[in-house]
């Protein structure tokens, strides 16, 4: 496959496809809409309506897919010129990507809503329907690349500038949805350029600054909002060794690595800060230890997908069982450590070759090899690399 360079627009295609432009209100999707325009396609843009009521999504600066958002969108679209529509996904949303949150919290896990949405909403519900009304693609303004290798197999990788590579909140993608995908940005060595591209065409949203946070928690605060939905009880806070050393409100209020808030009632006997180590829902209780304790030396990850071939099919391992270097990124803007991993019966194992640190289970793990997503998993359990009972240097 060959990728525009620096500076240069897409090429008009040989094969022009319909093609779905999900356009969110915001300057990337925009210019993905008018780059795949450029290439040749029938593009027609949509834009997903997340909420039916005013208020439950952020505004401004700090959410997505708002009203404003969807003007945004439809004046890009204009200017384009391309068909433009308003989808109503509130519901699938609210079931797939806010009830799936709430579920996750209750059950002591720290989920990535963004992943949900981008599996279950953008690459899922919608591009299900996009095919079902006869489109070939769904283009996204993500800043990923699709490859494809010398036997006509599509893979997911990695953009092309690292700094705003968007690969790992893809990793969810399954190798049918990569087929039907298409990343307009992914070879674009900057989002400066991406913004004096949107400005040359006239779009209204070329200085809009990026959407962040939880688009559905309207004044972002994610504790209070839980606490209106799961509800707070009482509960004990505990060392590693199972000693009682304080009480809280409520566990869903609590995340794997946070320091502040805990209002421990017994000093640590070195003196030095606790840290929340681990979140039991079925007790209501958190364990708290030693900073050292959050770097992890192994997780275990269920919910295992693949971004195209398997590594089998790949030719990276010869049985399913066997182990394999790869690197992993446990977070979005995190970087990647290189590890190995293997998969057993029940789960993908990965051991970093430097601890993680500060890992939750309920986080994505997105495994590399290069700059390919080979895939990804749920992290359901984590070994720290301190054992319990073990000094902690001073």
């Amino acid at each position: 496959m060959t990728l525009p360079g620096a500076g240069e627009r897409p090429a008009r295609t040989l094969e022009p496809m319909r093609v779905l432009a999900a356009m969110s209100g915001g300057v990337d999707s925009a210019v993905a809409a008018a780059r795949a325009v450029d290439a040749g396609h029938d593009v027609v843009g949509v834009h997903l309506a997340l909420s039916r009521m005013p208020g439950t999504l952020r505004t401004g600066s700090r959410g997505c897919c708002t009203i404003e958002d969807s003007m945004d969108a439809q004046r890009a679209a204009n200017i384009i010129g391309i068909p433009y529509y308003v989808w109503d996904f509130s519901e699938r949303f609210k079931q797939d990507v806010v009830d799936d949150f709430v579920s996750e919290y209750s059950a002591g896990r720290t989920p990535n809503p963004c992943m949900r949405c981008n599996e279950r909403i953008k690459f899922a519900a919608l591009l299900e329907k996009a095919i079902a009304l006869g489109f070939d693609a769904v283009a996204t303004g993500h800043y990923a690349n699709i490859v494809t290798d010398p036997n006509g197999n599509k893979e997911l990788h990695r953009a092309a500038a690292w700094a705003k590579d968007q690969s790992y909140v893809l990793g969810v993608l399954t190798t049918e949805q990569i087929n039907h995908s298409m990343f307009p940005l992914g070879a674009t060595p900057s989002k400066a350029e991406v913004r004096a591209e949107a400005a040359e065409r006239g779009f209204s949203v070329a200085s809009k600054p990026d959407s962040h946070d939880i688009c559905f928690i309207p004044d972002g605060d994610t504790r209070g909002w839980l606490a209106e939905r799961v509800g707070a009880e009482k509960g004990q806070i505990l060392e590693r060794d199972g000693s009682v050393i304080g009480s809280h409100e409520g566990a869903h209020a609590f995340t794997v690595g946070q320091r502040k808030g805990l209002h421990l009632g017994v000093p640590s006997p070195d003196g030095r800060p606790r840290f929340v180590l681990e979140v039991r829902p079925k007790d209501n209780t958190v364990v708290v230890g030693p900073k050292e304790a959050l770097d992890i030396a192994e997780i275990g990850g269920i919910k295992v997908s693949w971004a195209g071939l398997d590594p089998v099919r790949s030719g990276i391992i010869e049985s399913p069982s066997d182990a394999f270097d790869c690197e992993v990124q446990i977070r979005a803007h995190a970087d990647p450590v290189p590890a190995v991993a293997r998969m057993t019966d029940t789960e993908l194992v990965i051991v970093p070759n430097v601890p993680l640190n500060g890992v939750a289970p309920g986080q994505t793990a997105v495994v590399y090899v290069g700059t390919r997503v080979l895939g990804q998993c749920t992290i359901d359990r984590t070994v720290s690399a301190v054992p319990v009972g073990a000094s902690t240097p001073a």
